[in-house]
C-alpha cells in the first residue's frame, strides 16, 4: 500500500463551546448575506433599509418641525412595520436551517464534538439577534434623533428602554416561529411561502374578528383575539406590561391583570414550546 502521509492531529481540540459560537456566528453573518455572494446580500439589506428609512424621516421631521414628540412611539415603531419584519424572518429562517435539511449537512455537525441541542439553540440565538439588530437600530436613531432635537431625556429614555424589550421579546417569538416552520422542509421556497402564509394569515383574521368586535363594542373581547397572532400578542403584552399604546381597534388591550398574565404565560409558551418542537425535530441527523 501506498504511504500518502496522513498524521494524527495533535493541535489544541478548541471544544464544544467553540464550534457552538462559530456555528452562531456563522449563522448570524449569513442571515444578513455576510461571506455569501452579492446576490445574497441584496434582499436583507433592502429590508434592513426599509426598516430604517422611516426612522431617519420622523428624527428629520422632530429635529426641523420642532416637536415635543417622536411621531411615533419607541413601541409602536416594529408593529407598523412588521410587513418588513415578517419578510426578513421568511427569507432568512429557511437560509439558516432549510439548506442543512436539503444538503443533508446536519449530520456533519453532530459528528463531533456538536451536539442536537447546540445546534438549536445557536440557529436560534442567531436569528433572534439578527431580527433584533434589524429592529432596535431603527430604535438607536430615533433615540438619538430625540436626544439632537432636545426633547426630554428622560421621557426619551424610558421610551426607548421600553421600545428595546418589546422588540427582543418581538425577536424570540418570530424567530421561534419562523424557525419551526423552515425546519419542516428542506425546500427553501415552500419555507419561504409557510413562514409568510402563517404571519400574514394569522394577522389578518385576527384583525378582522378584533373589527367585527369593536363594531358590536365588545371591547374585552379585542383583547383575547389578540393573543392569536404573533404581532398582536406583542403588541397586547407591551401594551399591559410596558404601557404601551395598543394598535389593537379602540385601543383596547388587555382590560385586566388576568388577561395580561396570559398574554405572558403564552408567550412564554410560544417561545418555549418553539425550541422544545426543534430540539425534537433535530432528534435524527438523518432528516431529510
Amino acid at each position: 500500500m501506498h504511504n500518502i502521509g496522513y498524521r494524527n492531529y495533535t493541535g489544541p481540540r478548541l471544544g464544544r463551546g467553540y464550534a457552538r459560537l462559530a456555528l452562531f456566528s456563522q449563522s448570524l453573518r449569513g442571515a444578513y448575506g455576510l461571506g455569501r455572494s452579492a446576490k445574497s446580500k441584496v434582499l436583507p439589506m433592502i429590508l434592513f433599509g426599509a426598516m430604517c428609512a422611516p426612522a431617519l424621516i420622523m428624527v428629520a421631521v422632530a429635529i426641523f418641525a420642532d416637536r415635543n414628540d417622536l411621531p411615533v412611539a419607541y413601541t409602536r415603531y416594529a408593529v407598523l412595520l412588521q410587513a418588513v419584519i415578517t419578510l426578513f424572518v421568511a427569507s432568512q429562517a429557511p437560509q439558516s436551517v432549510s439548506r442543512d435539511l436539503r444538503f443533508k449537512t446536519t449530520p456533519l455537525y453532530f459528528s463531533r464534538p456538536i451536539e442536537r441541542v447546540d445546534y438549536v439553540a445557536a440557529k436560534y440565538a442567531a436569528l433572534t439577534v439578527a431580527l433584533f439588530l434589524l429592529t432596535a437600530i431603527p430604535l438607536v436613531i430615533l433615540y438619538v434623533g430625540a436626544l439632537l432635537a432636545k426633547l426630554s431625556f428622560a421621557h426619551q429614555t424610558a421610551g426607548f428602554a421600553k421600545g428595546l424589550v418589546s422588540v427582543l421579546l418581538l425577536s424570540l417569538l418570530f424567530a421561534g416561529i419562523g424557525l419551526v416552520i423552515a425546519a419542516v422542509t428542506p425546500r427553501r421556497g415552500f419555507g419561504v411561502a409557510a413562514v409568510i402564509a402563517v404571519f400574514v394569515i394569522t394577522y389578518a383574521a385576527v384583525s378582522v374578528v378584533q373589527a367585527v368586535a369593536d363594531s358590536q363594542e365588545k371591547y374585552e373581547a379585542i383583547g383575547w383575539l389578540g393573543l392569536f397572532s404573533p404581532i398582536t400578542l406583542i403588541d397586547g403584552f407591551q401594551t399591559w406590561f410596558l404601557g404601551a399604546d395598543s394598535a389593537f381597534p379602540h385601543g383596547s388591550g388587555p382590560s385586566n391583570a388576568g388577561i395580561g398574565i396570559v398574554y405572558l404565560l403564552v408567550l412564554a409558551g410560544i417561545v418555549a414550546g418553539t425550541f422544545g418542537l426543534l430540539m425534537n425535530r433535530y432528534r435524527k441527523v438523518g432528516l431529510s
